[in-house]
């Protein structure tokens, strides 16, 4: 069934993730590819179009931190833990933080903690406030191939039918760093 909204549009994103679908979206350096964090299928869905095992947990990514309330244990932070996290914020650190036992296991993956990142693209902060919550993000590309940067890219990989929103990246060549807020240690270099 077609929807009426504008392909490419911020609408018709939104409406492809409240049917359990996987987009693709303009972040700071790269697209990503994201989709609903409580729908196990969607998240299925994109870890097979990466051939990502479910094992390894993922980033989510949000308009602001309360977004990510109903996912981590922010009562486990220190004060000096979460200003350092929101001195890095909005912007392109992602910290791995401690994961409430609700968290599903195919966010997780084999791990008590999520990966997550409020991000200052406007893209990606509109489709978050206007999807009402945050999205799971890993690059968009195929295994193997280079992260896509242009819409281009994304279609030429993924297909042209493949929900993509319209638009520029941030222009940042290196991807985000990953830290992890309880010892400090830097994950992935940004």
């Amino acid at each position: 069934m077609q929807n009426h909204y504008f392909s490419g549009s911020l609408d018709a994103c939104v409406e492809q993730l409240r049917q359990q679908n996987v987009i693709a979206y303009p972040t700071e350096a790269v697209f990503g590819l994201g989709c609903d964090p409580d729908s196990k299928n969607a998240v299925m869905r994109l870890l097979d179009l990466k051939k990502r095992p479910v094992e390894k947990g993922l980033i989510l990514i949000a308009d602001d931190y309360s977004q990510f309330e109903r996912y981590i244990s922010d009562r486990k932070l220190t004060v000096e833990q979460r200003e350092y996290m929101f001195a890095h914020w909005p912007g392109t650190v992602t910290f791995v933080v401690p994961a409430t036992s609700q968290t599903p296991r195919w966010l997780t993956g084999n791990f008590d903690s999520l990966a997550i990142r409020v991000s200052n693209h406007p893209h990606v902060k509109a489709l978050c406030r206007t999807f009402g919550k945050p999205l799971v993000s890993t690059s968009a590309n195929l295994s193997g191939a280079e992260p896509c940067r242009k819409v281009e890219a994304v279609r030429a990989q993924f297909g042209e039918a493949f929900p993509v929103l319209v638009g520029e990246t941030g222009g940042r060549q290196s991807p985000s760093e990953i830290r992890n807020i309880l010892t400090g240690n830097l994950i992935r270099q940004g």
